[in-house]
């Protein structure tokens, strides 16, 4: 009966969601301070039983309950238990259920740390949450049920995808769920901007914590499944623009838009139709890789599903998202208002330009990803959109974006002096064009592209460096004044990120222009060589692990005759999965690059195939990601937001919005 609790327990929750998509609703259209305080305890409530449901699924999984059908297709008994636990969310069903418990905790986070907005706002945010509850819960119970019954079961499950048992299972679903029904909060501020009429400064400061903490999940979600890629398949790859990586970018550049949006939606009152659109678009973009993932469209080592009638409810569910939320932007945007206006040449107009850019980044990512499945759909033909398109389309959008990452912050709001700015930054783009042009020397080489995209990459440094500098003002004061200074988390968070995108464009630059990859064959005693190292397999062996076998290499790494590493490749068969063989590369890091081997299959006689691979700098791409994200959880930690709660008093929380001075220069 455990399994029927976790499907009663799913029931009340839809039955809170649709309580909490319509109460406070009507409590703010009606005043009735009742109705809409009952949004706080309806998701409070749904958080609570979607929690009980996902803790039985997760129970049945640690029990081997194999009656339960969603248990028997991903679990067996020699399974070892962090991967039960993980083989919750390694298919469709319990991963669905992951995303809606994502969603009730995001709801009941709004609920608790929400407590300043005004009544009216947090009902409507809270019972927008409450709508897309409903759609998500609604596709789990009724075309996705993780608790369905087989009866009788079987002696033994047919244990989880092998690509799926590792430890980037643990970490990567969970983050990036975290990312993507993030999306969902930003929706629902905006949507009840709208629907109050009333889009602030105060607004602005309370979406910009729940924008940032999303946009962090997304980027280490990515970052993590970038990695897991890189180091378990064997490709010597981390993005290959497949397009369930691209369900997960495409919501990332229009949050990172939005993200510098806000920014000017707060300090300028401007870009506020920007800042709604692109926090529609964003959630849109999150239903439509739900689509793309779970709809059976594709056919991808990602690919959840491969149901269309799935498809077909999860495409209802964009629709009517599309439709109602643009419905209520063409009626309440007019209200909005355009904002302040801005110079030519202002730090506004260089936001808006970064915000062209990931926008038409964005649509291009869009274009290459659905074109091929579109043309497929209306049976037009099949054609292959890969890393060529990808590369000669985004890659030039992301160049000027560089240099506006380093100008933006030098440059004055509302009006700026191009001459000045020159003035202040012409020693940097100085050595920013000396370093660019120098550093792809050292790898015997000189490539333009490479050599522009680590100058920019200089450049984002530099200006960051420079920018600190001038913060914290004459050296005639106190070390601790000075440093005072620079202590606003938001500040540090801002530069942070920027240094963190530069470390991840000197990788990809390094890495797509000096990479080696060598396919050979080697028999126990050979030497084969790749990038000047000297690659020796010593010999071959079996290894047991917990419920698989491996054929396993020692391989000998040296240079110039010194040892550098002793690699332990393996090709592994496990017990549920025995046709499936996987590779488990091996490799050895320093911080200017990975040496990098894959075990292939065995050739005749002892002869075995092994791809050899040389990665400059590979370590900046993971080091720049966890800086991207320890930059945006600075500026959302940013005292100002929690200053903004204690500031606002009883009666202007009563009120629909607050007035932008009330909240500014906090």
């Amino acid at each position: 009966m455990v399994a029927e609790l976790g499907n009663f327990a799913l029931v009340l929750a839809l039955c809170l969601a649709l309580a909490q998509s319509v109460l406070p609703l009507v409590g703010a259209q009606l005043k009735d301070a009742r109705l809409m305080r009952s949004a706080r305890f309806l998701a409070a409530g749904q958080f609570v039983f979607l929690s009980l449901s996902l803790a039985v699924l997760t129970w049945a999984f640690v029990a081997s309950d194999f009656t339960v059908r969603y248990v028997a297709s991903h679990s067996s008994l020699g399974q070892p238990l962090i991967y039960k636990v993980t083989a919750v969310w390694g298919g469709h069903e319990g991963s669905l259920l992951l995303w809606v418990f994502t969603l009730g905790a995001w709801g009941a986070a709004v609920a608790c740390f929400s407590q300043s907005l005004p009544r009216e706002m947090l009902a409507r945010v809270l019972a927008v949450l409450g709508m897309v509850g409903v759609g998500f819960i609604a596709f789990t119970l009724f075309t996705s049920n993780p608790f369905a019954r087989i009866v009788p079961g079987p002696m033994d499950g047919r244990g989880m995808n092998p690509l799926l048992q590792d430890p980037g299972m643990i970490l990567h679903p969970p983050l990036l769920y975290m990312g993507y029904v993030g999306t969902a909060v930003i929706f629902a501020f905006a949507m009840a901007a709208l629907l109050g009429g009333r889009l602030d400064a105060a607004w602005a400061r309370w979406s910009r914590p729940w924008t940032t903490v999303t946009w962090v999940f997304l980027t280490l979600g990515i970052a993590v499944g970038a990695w897991w890629a890189y180091y378990e398949l064997g490709w010597g790859g981390w993005w290959f623009w497949d397009p369930v990586e691209n369900a997960s970018f495409l919501p990332w550049l229009t949050a990172t838009a939005l993200m510098h949006s806000l920014a000017v939606t707060e300090k300028r009152g401007g870009f506020k139709v920007w800042t709604l659109m692109l926090a529609i678009v964003t959630f849109a973009l999150t239903v439509l890789g739900a689509f793309i993932v779970r709809s059976g469209v594709i056919t991808s080592v990602h690919a959840f599903a491969t149901d269309p009638e799935r498809g077909v409810f999860i495409l209802g569910m964009l629709t009517i998202t599309l439709l109602g939320s643009l419905t209520v932007y063409a009626w309440r945007a007019p209200r909005v208002g355009l904002g302040g206006a801005f110079a030519w040449y202002s730090r506004e107009s260089l936001l808006l330009a970064n915000n062209v850019l990931l926008t038409v980044a964005c649509a291009a990512v869009f274009i290459g990803t659905l074109y091929p499945l579109a043309l497929d759909a209306f049976g037009l033909g099949k054609i292959s959109v890969g890393p060529p398109y990808f590369d000669a389309v985004f890659a030039p959008l992301m160049l000027p974006l560089l240099l506006l990452v380093g100008l933006g912050p030098a440059v004055m709001w509302k009006q700026a002096n191009p001459a000045e700015t020159f003035r202040q930054l012409r020693w940097v783009l100085a050595v920013s064009v000396v370093a660019g042009g120098l550093w792809p020397l050292t790898l015997g080489a000189w490539r333009p592209m490479t050599a522009l995209a680590l100058m920019l990459a200089t450049w984002i440094v530099l200006t960051a460096l420079l920018d600190i500098h001038k913060r914290l003002g004459s050296a005639r004061q106190p070390l601790a004044t000075r440093l005072r200074k620079i202590t606003r988390p938001s500040f540090i968070g801002m530069h942070l990120a920027h240094v963190g995108l530069a470390l991840v464009v000197v990788a990809i630059a390094m890495v797509n222009t000096y990479e080696v990859e060598r396919d050979v064959r080697m028999e126990p005693g050979q030497t084969a060589s790749a990038a000047g190292f000297d690659f020796t397999l010593l010999r071959m062996e079996g290894v047991r692990g917990p419920n698989w076998e491996a054929d396993q290499a020692v391989v000998e790494v040296t240079r110039d005759g010194r040892p550098v590493a002793l690699l332990h490749p393996q090709r592994r068969y496990y017990d549920t999965h025995a046709q499936m063989p996987m590779n488990q590369a091996s490799l050895h890091r320093t911080a200017t690059r990975d040496v990098y081997v894959s075990l292939g299959e065995r050739l005749v006689g002892d002869a075995w195939s092994f791809r050899l691979y040389y990665k400059p700098y590979m370590f900046w791409m993971w080091f720049g990601a966890i800086l991207l994200a320890l930059g945006g959880l600075l500026a959302a930690a940013d005292k100002r937001y929690r200053l903004a709660r204690h500031r606002v008093t009883r009666p202007q929380r009563e009120a629909v919005g607050v007035q932008p001075r009330e909240v500014a220069g906090q």
